[in-house]
Order: C-alpha cells, then sequence, then structure tokens
C-alpha cells in the first residue's frame, strides 16, 4: 500500500559530521521536498558537529546524538564512547518512537550508525548512501539489513549485498551546477587577472595542515611561472598562513571560500583533498586537479578515491608525504601543458553521473511505495 496516499511521508535522515556527508544529505533532502513538499523531514546528527548548524540553516529540523567516534590508535579511551554510544541508541530509539518515520536515510558518520541500526530493529526500511570507493565500517555494519544501498562507484560488491546495490553517484550542492560566468568573468569577480592562469588550492573548509605547508613551500616558484593562487586555508590556519600570501602578486588567502561555484568556474586547476564529495564536484564541474588524499581516514578511503580518477587519467594523485616536494612541479607543469589539462578535464566529465539527488530519491519512494 503506498503510504503517501494515506498521509504525510515522514522521513528521516541521519548522518553527517563532514562536509562530506552534510552536503549529500541536503541535496537528498532538498529533491524529496521538490518531489513531494508535504513530506516531512528530520534529520539526526552528532551532537556538537557541524550539521547542528548547517541543517538548520538550510531549513529543516535536527536532533543531536550524545556519539562520537572510536579512538583506533588509543583504545583505552574507548570507556565514553561505549557510553555515549549506549546514550545514543536510546535517543534513538525515542527518535522513532516520537517521529514515526516511513523510511531511514544514512548518509554516513557518527550519527547514521545507532539511528539507522535502531530503525532496522523497529522493521522500518532503511537507505543507505555510500558515498566512497571504498565502503566505510557503519555502512558495512549497517548493509546486511538495508533495503537499499546507493553507491558512487561500480564494483561495490566486495562489501554491500549485490542485490540491494544501485549506482547513483553522489548528490553535490545544486548552486554549483548554476554558475552561468565565464571562466573571464569568474576570475575578474575574485579579483583576479582574467587574462592569466588561476589555481584554486583548498584543504576544506577546516583545512589541511600538510597541504598548506606544502603550498607555502611551493608559492613563490607558481608565482613566478605567471600563475595566480587562490588558497583556501581553512579556518584554523589562516593566521598562520595568510601571512605568507602577503605582498605576492595575484594570490588570494583567506579561512572559507562562500562561493564554491564561482571559484570553480575561474580555476584552470583545482588542488584538493580527495574526499568523496569533492570527486564527485570535480567529476561534475570536469576541472582538471591534482589531489593529494589525507592519510587521517577510515581505511584510507581518500587514497582509493583519488586512484579511482587517476588510474583514468582523470586526475594526478600525490601522496600527502610527497606534496612539498612535488606540488610546485605539478601545478606549474599542468598550467603549461594545455592539452595534458585538457585530457584531464575530459576524462574526469566523462566519469559524471547527473541527477544523483533525482536517483536517491527514486529509491526511496520505491521503499515506501512497496
Amino acid at each position: 500500500m503506498d503510504k503517501n496516499k494515506n498521509r504525510k511521508l515522514r522521513v528521516l535522515v541521519s548522518g553527517g559530521g563532514t562536509g562530506g556527508h552534510i552536503f549529500p544529505a541536503l541535496a537528498i533532502a532538498n529533491a524529496l521536498r521538490r518531489r513531494n513538499p508535504e513530506a516531512e523531514i528530520l534529520f539526526v546528527g552528532a551532537e556538537g558537529r557541524m550539521e547542528m548548524e548547517r541543517v538548520p540553516a538550510a531549513g529543516y529540523d535536527v536532533v543531536g546524538l550524545p556519539v562520537a567516534g572510536f579512538d583506533r590508535k588509543r583504545l583505552w579511551r574507548n570507556f565514553g564512547v561505549l557510553v555515549k554510544l549506549w546514550r545514543s541508541m536510546r535517543r534513538a530509539r525515542k527518535v522513532l518512537a516520537d517521529f514515526k518515520p516511513d523510511v531511514a536515510v544514512g548518509v554516513g558518520g557518527y550519527a547514521s550508525g545507532p539511528m539507522l541500526k535502531a530503525a532496522q530493529r523497529r522493521g522500518i526500511p532503511t537507505l543507505i548512501q555510500e558515498q566512497n570507493s571504498y565502503a566505510g565500517v557503519t555502512n558495512k555494519l549497517l548493509a546486511a539489513k538495508a533495503s537499499a544501498i546507493c553507491t558512487a562507484y561500480p564494483d561495490m560488491e566486495r562489501f554491500f549485498p549485490a542485490d540491494r546495490i544501485v549506482l547513483t553517484g553522489n548528490p553535490v550542492r545544486a548552486e554549483l551546477l548554476k554558475c552561468t560566468l565565464t571562466q573571464e568573468q569568474a576570475k575578474e569577480s575574485l579579483g583576479f587577472d582574467a587574462r592569466k592562469p588561476l589555481v584554486f588550492i583548498t584543504g576544506g573548509s577546516l583545512g589541511a595542515r600538510s597541504l598548506n605547508d606544502a603550498v607555502a613551500a611551493s608559492l613563490q616558484r607558481i608565482v613566478d611561472a605567471g600563475v595566480q593562487v587562490m588558497w583556501q586555508t581553512g579556518k584554523l590556519y589562516i593566521d598562520r598562513f595568510a601571512p605568507v600570501a602577503d605582498g605576492l602578486e595575484g594570490v588570494k588567502a583567506m579561512p572559507f571560500v562562500a562561493d564554491m561555484a564561482t571559484a570553480y568556474r575561474a580555476a584552470d586547476l583545482v588542488v584538493a583533498r580527495a574526499g568523496a564529495g569533492t570527486i564527485s564536484e570535480l567529476q561534475l564541474l570536469g576541472k582538471a586537479s591534482v589531489l593529494v588524499p589525507s592519510p587521517n581516514v577510515a581505511e584510507d578511503h581518500q587514497t582509493k578515491n583519488a586512484m579511482a580518477l587517476s588510474t583514468h587519467d582523470a586526475a594526478v594523485m600525490i601522496p600527502d608525504r610527497d606534496v612539498s616536494a612535488r606540488l610546485a612541479d605539478e601545478v606549474t607543469g599542468l598550467l603549461a601543458d594545455g592539452e595534458m589539462r585538457r585530457s584531464l578535464e575530459r576524462n574526469v566529465a566523462a566519469m559524471a553521473m547527473t541527477d544523483s539527488d533525482e536517483r536517491i530519491v527514486d529509491q526511496l519512494l520505491k521503499l515506501v511505495s512497496d
């Protein structure tokens, strides 16, 4: 029986912790709201994490769980984590009893584990969205009882039951695809010379220490090659690295880039970490990139994400340990070699999957109508 015919559809969306989880979650919710404006949508995140601010700012209600990640290196510190997990499971059960969702969606992050596990125990259909090419621990544990598993990469049968996998791609922020500026206009709007090449360097909203150190060490060589630099240091590092950029022509250092659509459009080359969201953005926008995977993530999944592109000549990958030694050479070399850069752009664009948010909503609505 189709539940949409009887009452408002209720959808619970759980996960977060980073923009890589939050942006896809919001994209899915926004796509559902376009299809079903009457649907009631509740987010469940982790207390103290960025979703507790970003989700209400996007117009949705959010409930926080007192959950935290396991310390895999210092196991003796996990007693408190287990206590928080127990408290989170109790709160998750109360959320389900109060909200009574028709379906629960998990996008990864601390909160999705206890929330979706509680939903599965109550017999509520669950959909999990795996953004990376190497599945996370939480999603692998949830997969056995998941009703549908939406992935961004093929060949995920080594992690999940094959009969429930649907290849959908990763949703990205819709505003990234709406920029109407030419590259020259985008450069000028950001205060750069439209005639000179521009590299956009970002380690994410918080920043990446090793990447920033490499940029600081490479900046003079990059500038001497006639290249402009838009450098998002992250808010944790702006005070340390902004003075490095002072006085260098065509270099702008900033803690955060609010208008990512214009930044991407302006860039001739992007240097970034290899989070799943970034990978999907580069694919959909067809941007040449140098990827520097973070070594500080579970199962080293960013290296696997980057290799999914670099092995198809769709990006250049530099291991984090080598970034200071190689960054200047790779950036100046790619910006001097237009044909190589255009080849990277063609190859990465060929990997893009469009309308991922709509594809995931298709699966969600199928679960509640079955």
